[in-house]
């Protein structure tokens, strides 16, 4: 059986930067995707992320992943063992995990494990949700901006948070025709600057807005849509019938923790975090000693986060191996780039779930 000294699930922003983070400090990082190639959601995110040049400002998230396997197959003098088009099975209490790749079976026992799993998308419950034509956002993006398809000619978003502004925006530069945006909370969820990109292109904004059912025979013909009043009840005389053969739906995500789970970690139900979140400290280290978390996987935030969250966790990995040269300063930089991110009233929410968390893991 391989005992890599770290073994980290998952190739998105955070488990790049946390495999950077650990081959910095000397140690040598096994990196797991089920894709074909590493990067996560990164693959599909052709806007220009924008903040602070730590997090790559004005860089495209597409060009991110190779600037993070660059400096990996520079700095990792070796150290560095990707896995491609490989899925993680399970995770023992143990510390073992089971390894699939093209139908031949692997075990391995990494002295450190790193769950940067990512988030899987939620689904809305209506009548009709069930027709072809009816996607979660991130599929939308997959089509569009991997594969160069187009899912559609008439869309409706559902979900005014950043995901359903810039994917809307994206279907617009794909040719797409946004009918209408809208939103079941009395205001918009995301950045000003993604929603002042649509509205000026013409897509209307629809609040207090819900999808009472879709409808169509093999595939999606149309939507109905009506208000909502502040008790989030429907509005009767309200509905309004729009004709669209897509449905996009971008009403939030949820961390991918099943792994998690499986190995017996500690985990808190935070609705501020995206749902069950496990405990860890601020070394992003869970209740078990020998697996730490990073990204979606520990609570909703933007890429930003994930790839700091992601140098922490490796950093820390990393320390408990021995490999702790400027440990201190480095996890300073770290937090006070985390801390930064968080700040202002778009952190209010994970602040908020985060000053919930019962008082961090009791690492065992």
């Amino acid at each position: 059986m391989k005992k890599p000294e770290i073994a980290i699930v998952g190739g998105g922003p955070a488990g790049l930067s946390a495999a950077l983070s650990a081959v910095r400090q000397g140690a040598q990082v096994m990196l797991i995707d089920r894709d074909p190639v590493l990067g996560g959601q990164l693959v599909k995110q052709t806007h220009m992320f924008f903040g602070s040049k730590k997090q790559y400002a004005a860089i495209r998230g597409i060009d991110i992943p190779q600037k993070l396997l660059a400096a990996l197959q520079e700095e990792g003098n070796g150290k560095f063992d990707p896995r491609v088009n490989t899925t993680v099975l399970g995770c023992y209490d143990d510390g073992v995990l089971l390894l699939e790749k093209e139908d031949r079976a692997e075990l391995i026992q990494p002295w450190k494990i790193i769950i940067a799993t990512g988030a899987a998308e939620k689904m809305l419950p209506f009548p009709g949700n069930d027709l072809p034509g009816v996607y979660g956002a991130g599929a939308v993006q997959t089509l569009m901006n991997v594969y160069g398809i187009k899912p559609g000619t008439r869309v409706l978003m559902i979900g005014a948070g950043n995901i359903g502004l810039i994917v809307s925006y994206q279907l617009l530069q794909a040719g797409v025709e946004v009918t209408a945006i809208i939103e079941g909370a009395p205001k918009i969820g995301g950045y000003l600057v993604h929603a002042t990109k649509v509205r000026r292109a013409g897509i209307p904004i629809l609040t207090s807005h819900t999808i009472k059912k879709a409808y169509g025979c093999d595939s999606v013909e149309g939507a109905v849509l009506c208000n909502l009043d502040e008790k989030w009840c429907a509005v009767p005389g309200t509905e309004q019938s729009l004709a669209v053969d897509v449905i996009c739906l971008a009403v939030g995500l949820t961390p991918q923790t099943e792994l998690l789970w499986q190995a017996g970690c500690e985990q808190q139900y935070l609705p501020e975090l995206g749902g069950y979140v496990p405990l860890r400290s601020e070394k992003m280290q869970t209740s078990l000693s020998h697996l730490f978390v990073a990204g979606d996987a520990a609570c909703i935030e933007e890429a930003g986060s994930a790839m700091v969250e992601g140098k922490i966790a490796g950093l820390f990995a990393a320390a408990d191996l021995g490999y702790a040269e400027n440990v201190e300063a480095l996890n300073e930089t770290f937090s006070r780039e985390l801390e930064e991110l968080r700040s202002g009233p778009a952190g209010a929410k994970i602040r908020q779930g985060l000053s919930r968390l019962k008082g961090g893991a009791q690492v065992c």
